[in-house]
C-alpha cells in the first residue's frame, strides 16, 4: 500500500501564538509528529501542509516534504479537511499520484509511542475499515446545559452506577486519523464508511490548546511516556562538536585588574566528556575566542580545539571534509547566533537551555540544563544512553 502522512501546521494561532514552533520536550511541537511518522514502517511519504515560511523551514530540516497551503486555507475558520483535500489535489495534479491511505497527524496532540501509527494502520486493514480515529477510554459522566437547566447525557443521574460499570465510551484524542482518500472526497470529512477506533493510553488525551498545555505536555513527553518522549540522538555520532563560551562555561568571565580572565565550568561536564571519549567517539571544541583559558581547559580534558574562528561553519565544514565525516552524522552544541549555521548544517544541532532565541530556532534539540551548569554532561549521558541501547 502507498501510505501518505499529512501534518497540517499553520502559522497563525490565536490562543497560543507560534504554537507549532514552540519548544516542547526539547524540540518544536511540529517535530514530534514528523518524528513519529518517520519512525513508522507503514508510512511511505510525509507532507507538512503550511502557509508559514518558518514552519516550512523547520519541516524541511526535520526531513518532511512541504506543500505550501493557500493563505485562505490557513485561517482560524478553515477546516483541517480543506488542508487535507488541498494536499491530495496538489499531488494528483502535479504527479498523478493517489495514496491508498492517508494518515492524518495533528501537531497539537503529540503524545504517541513509536508503534502507534503502525498498529493503527494494521487495525484499519484487519478490520476492513475505511477510516479510523484514535481515542482514550472514557468513564466520565457528561452533563449538558439546555434551556437554562442541566441534563445528564450519557447516564441517568437518578440511577447512578459506578464509573467502572459505565458502558464503553471513547473520547477522540486528536492524535491519529486514517482514511481512504475517497472517504474525504465523498463525505468532506476525515471519517466515513466503516469506522474503527484505535484505543490509546491516558496520557495521549492531553493536547496543546492553551499556553499552560505546553508545560504539561512537555512534562508528559519527558517524564510520563518513557522512550516516546526521550530526546532522540544517533546511536553512534561520527563527531561531537562543542562551542566553548556559553556551553562549556556559563558565559561569564571573571576579569582581574591585570587583564587576566577566568571562567566557570562544571566538573560533571568534564566527567561526561571523559566517559564519551572513552567510547571512541571523537570530540572537538570550536571557539570564536582566542583565550588561554580555552586552551588550558581543553588540554586538561585532552580535547582538540580550534580557536579564533570567525566563520564557524566554514572551518567546521572543511574539517568534516578533511576527516571524511558526513555532516548528517555530526552533533554540534552551541548557544548563540554565531552557532546558527553549524546548528542548521549538521544532522543534530543541539543548544543549551539558555541559548539565544535564534540558536534555539535552528536546533533540533534543546537541553534542560544551562551552559556551564551541566548541559554538556546531560548531552554526554544522552549519547551514551543511545549507544547503550536507548536506556536512560
Amino acid at each position: 500500500m502507498n501510505i501518505l502522512c499529512v501534518i497540517p501546521a499553520r502559522g497563525g494561532s490565536t490562543r497560543v501564538p507560534g504554537k507549532n514552533l514552540r519548544l516542547v520536550a526539547g524540540r518544536p511541537l511540529l517535530a514530534h509528529s514528523i518524528e513519529h511518522a518517520l519512525q513508522s514502517t507503514s508510512v511511505d511519504r510525509i507532507v507538512v501542509s503550511t502557509e508559514d515560511p518558518a514552519i516550512a523551514e523547520v519541516s524541511a530540516r526535520w526531513n518532511a516534504e512541504v506543500i505550501r497551503r493557500p493563505v485562505e486555507l490557513a485561517t482560524d475558520t478553515a477546516s483541517s479537511e480543506l488542508a487535507l483535500l488541498h494536499v491530495l489535489d496538489f499531488l494528483l495534479a502535479k504527479e498523478g499520484w493517489v495514496p491508498d491511505l492517508v494518515v492524518f497527524l495533528q501537531c497539537t496532540s503529540p503524545v504517541r509511542t513509536p508503534g502507534d501509527i503502525d498498529r493503527a494502520v494494521r487495525l484499519l486493514n484487519e478490520g476492513a475499515a475505511d477510516s479510523l480515529f484514535s481515542a482514550t477510554a472514557s468513564h466520565e459522566f457528561i452533563w449538558r446545559r439546555e434551556n437554562g437547566s442541566l441534563r445528564s447525557l450519557n447516564y441517568d443521574h437518578r440511577a447512578r452506577h459506578r464509573s467502572q460499570d459505565h458502558p464503553e465510551e471513547f473520547r477522540e484524542n486528536g492524535s491519529i486519523y486514517i482514511f481512504k482518500p475517497w472517504v474525504l472526497r465523498q463525505f468532506n470529512n476525515r471519517l466515513g464508511g466503516r469506522i474503527v477506533v484505535y484505543p490509546m493510553d491516558y496520557w495521549s488525551a492531553f493536547q496543546v490548546d492553551h499556553p499552560e498545555d505546553l508545560i504539561l505536555v512537555d512534562w508528559i513527553l519527558r517524564e510520563a511516556v518513557g522512550s516516546g518522549g526521550r530526546l532522540s540522538l544517533p546511536t553512534r555520532p561520527s563527531l561531537v562538536v562543542f562551542d566553548f563560551d556559553g556551553v562549556m562555561t556559563d558565559n561569564r568571565a571573571l576579569v582581574t585588574s591585570d587583564g587576566r580572565e577566568a571562567v566557570f565550568c562544571d566538573r560533571g561536564d568534564g566527567l561526561g566528556i571523559e566517559r564519551l571519549v572513552r567510547t571512541g567517539i571523537p570530540v572537538l571544541v570550536l571557539s570564536s575566542e582566542v583565550d588561554r583559558v580555552v586552551e588550558v581547559r581543553c588540554a586538561k580534558l585532552k580535547l582538540p580545539c580550534l580557536q579564533g574562528i570567525a566563520d564557524k561553519w566554514a572551518v567546521l565544514g572543511a574539517y568534516l571534509a578533511e576527516k571524511s565525516y558526513r555532516p548528517e552524522d555530526v552533533i554540534y552544541v552551541g548557544n548563540d547566533m554565531n552557532d546558527v549555521e553549524c546548528l542548521k548544517r549538521v544532522g543534530w544541532g543541539v543548544v543549551v537551555s539558555d541559548a539565544h532565541r535564534e540558536a534555539r530556532r535552528a536546533a533540533r534539540i534543546v537541553l534542560r540544563n544551562q551552559g556551564g551548569h551541566g548541559a554538556v554532561r546531560e548531552l554526554c549521558d544522552l549519547i551514551l544512553a543511545e549507544a547503550d541501547g536507548g536506556s536512560c
